[in-house]
């Protein structure tokens, strides 16, 4: 395994800057994401890391070793990517043992490896088949020990999962972890499902534009988000952003949805109206009204299983909302929304920094 670190590194495709002085450091062992949309440099990184992008400026280093100039095969990392990249002429055992074989490993050192690799990732019985006979979960725990088997510095992983349903990426998201777990190798990861992000790493950074948002654990990116951008991208379904009038700055006082809210936060004097942001589960709607409920208009109910969706309404301002099945909301019904203020986050409205 090894230390991975991103000194002041930037990468430009001739005028698109597509990579931002990043400064990072990847801890041995780790298992870290880079998580955000499409275009917003994830890949580019991974590219760099192996060697298959060179850097525009700046320097990455292994255990404290530049390798801006090794080849990627110097660099000792392994790719899993979205497509698999199997050779769909060999068997299962023959793509497993050729990176031992293409390294002129003798005959039962790589019969020895391939077997303990096959065991480790459950597809022993598959050793004779050939790509297109197997499953897609089947051909990615292929294209998985092909990349365990050469035992690298560093795992990169490319959106390995979007290729399959969604229970199979639930499964296979708990089989990375195990995996990880068991061989303890750096793997840097990447994404454009928050889901994978957050169930899969020991950090993330969520990128937006070849910039880092935020780097931390899935838990403090969650409940902590640094700005707008983060708290919208973060949680499914996003976070309810709300402009609310302030109505005292030290400590924080907001008008919001009609109720007037203490927060933790502290305002410069002349401030007179900041972004908050409420996560739609930390909204409760209910029939009944309680002491200190607001009260909306519901416009869309979304079932989801244990839990409903409620899209409401109060004073042409529109957030998301959480029920409960039984309290059986209905399009065109009034709810009441209970709020919990500890759980707000107060952005500035200018910039979308978390206060």
């Amino acid at each position: 395994m090894a230390r991975v670190e991103f000194e002041n590194i930037s990468k430009t495709f001739g005028s698109i800057a597509v990579i931002k002085k990043l400064d990072l450091t990847i801890e041995h062992g780790e298992f870290f994401t880079f998580v955000g949309p499409s275009g917003c440099g994830k890949s580019t990184i991974l590219n760099l890391i192996a060697g298959l992008e060179s850097i525009t400026s700046g320097m990455i280093l292994f255990d404290g070793k530049p390798v801006n100039a090794l080849s990627p095969k110097e660099r000792d990392v392994a790719m899993v990517f979205q497509s698999y990249a199997l050779y769909p002429h060999m068997t299962v055992e023959e793509n497993i043992a050729f990176p031992l074989i293409m390294r002129g490993e003798k005959k039962a050192a790589v019969q020895g490896e391939v077997n303990r690799v096959a065991g480790l990732l459950g597809i022993g019985e598959l050793a004779a088949k050939k790509p297109g006979q197997l499953s897609g979960g089947e051909r990615q725990r292929v294209a998985l020990g092909r990349a365990i088997v050469r035992k690298p510095k560093v795992f990169l992983m490319d959106e390995p999962l979007s290729n399959l349903d969604a229970r199979l990426r639930i499964e296979m998201r708990a089989e990375l972890k195990k995996l990880h777990q068991e061989l303890g190798t750096t793997t840097v990861y990447v994404t454009h499902d928050q889901g994978e992000a957050m169930g899969l790493s020991g950090r993330i950074a969520v990128m937006n534009k070849g910039e880092i948002q935020q780097c931390d654990t899935p838990g403090e990116v969650y409940r902590k988000p640094a700005n707008t951008f983060v708290g919208g991208f973060i949680g499914s379904p996003p976070m309810n952003l709300l402009r609310c009038p302030v109505r005292q700055s030290a400590p924080l006082v907001v008008e919001c949805l009609g109720s007037v809210l203490s927060l933790s936060a502290t305002m410069a004097p002349d401030t007179r109206e900041v972004l908050v942001g409420i996560r739609p589960e930390d909204v409760v709607a209910e029939r009944a009204g309680k002491e200190g409920s607001v009260a909306a208009t519901v416009s869309v109910v979304e079932p989801a299983g244990s839990l409903n969706w409620v899209d409401v309404e109060r004073d042409g301002v529109k957030l998301k909302a959480m029920s409960k099945p039984e309290e059986e909301l209905e399009p065109g019904s009034r709810a009441y929304l209970a709020i919990s203020p500890e759980r707000i986050s107060v952005f500035d409205k200018a910039s979308g920094l978390r206060l």
